[in-house]
């Protein structure tokens, strides 16, 4: 029964309408490496020994959902960093993160997600995934409202990160952030802490990009509560994790969970943030 959920949840995550990525994206670098292709309905970015490269939507967004499917480097892509994420700019700057950390052929990939508010981050989390991403392409999703964070892999939730400013921690709510994506080289770190290095001869790395949806507004006035700015649907506003989800959350946290920063007692030997208290899940 819950694989058939799973499938069940899989399918809504891809029906949602795509856009087209030389609509609402730019090209920020690697020149060739990256291209739009089927008539902006896929976007590839490679990785050699000479470039990476990466894009950016061309709109800001402030809370909305929104959602990518990826396929990502297939092989031997230990030391490679696959980046999709959301983030502002500055020393202050705003970021939700996704990034798919590279592995050996045969070893799980590692997702790693954070989540910057007024330029401090920290707060990492990273899972494996129940399936081979390099196979298939699979839906990843970030739902951000005024309350809450939600990190969602086909449509399954792996991470609620909620607004605990009551308790001084600051929250993403006022910097607009546009989505960006890149494929780089980051053998000191990505892999066993940096002890496997990129194998460059197996370059070129290939990710691969298709069905992107941003239900979002594109302002802090079009998000008010009386615009009335075409969005599709707006559940996403009050989105929040009914009981079912939050089984599906706990069986993702129990069974793929590695790393979670709330844990860590030893990074954090004179006590865990304050948003890490046992009654909030992140």
């Amino acid at each position: 029964m819950f694989v058939f959920l799973f499938f069940v949840a899989s399918l809504m995550a891809t029906t949602t309408l795509a856009g087209n990525f030389y609509n609402d994206f730019d090209i920020t670098w690697g020149g060739s490496h990256a291209k739009i292709l089927n008539g902006g309905q896929l976007l590839t970015l490679s990785l050699d020994k000479a470039s990476g490269s990466g894009f950016q939507s061309k709109k800001e967004y402030l809370f909305g959902r929104i959602d990518m499917q990826l396929k990502l480097v297939a092989g031997d892509s230990a030391g490679t960093v696959t980046a999709y994420y959301l983030s502002s700019q500055g020393p202050t700057h705003d970021e939700i993160d996704f990034e798919f950390l590279g592995n050996v052929s045969g070893q799980p990939y590692i997702l790693h997600t954070n989540v910057f508010a007024q330029g401090k981050g920290g707060r990492e989390q990273q899972f494996y995934l129940w399936f081979d991403p390099t196979r298939n392409f699979h839906t990843y999703s970030i739902v951000w409202n005024p309350q809450r964070i939600i990190f969602m892999v086909d449509n399954i939730p792996i991470r609620e990160f909620s607004n605990a400013e009551k308790l001084r921690v600051p929250y993403p709510k006022s910097q607009p952030m546009r989505i960006y994506s890149s494929l780089w080289n980051a053998d000191d770190w990505a892999t066993r802490g940096g002890l496997v290095k990129t194998d460059w001869t197996k370059a070129p790395f290939t990710a691969y990009y298709r069905n992107f949806n941003a239900n979002a507004c594109t302002s802090a006035t079009s998000c008010s509560p009386t615009s009335k700015n075409g969005l599709r649907d707006d559940a996403w506003r009050t989105q929040e994790l009914d009981a079912w989800s939050r089984r599906r959350l706990r069986w993702v946290q129990k069974n793929y969970m590695i790393y979670n920063y709330c844990s860590d007692l030893k990074r954090f030997s004179q006590g865990v943030p304050p948003e890490c208290r046992p009654s909030r899940v992140h």
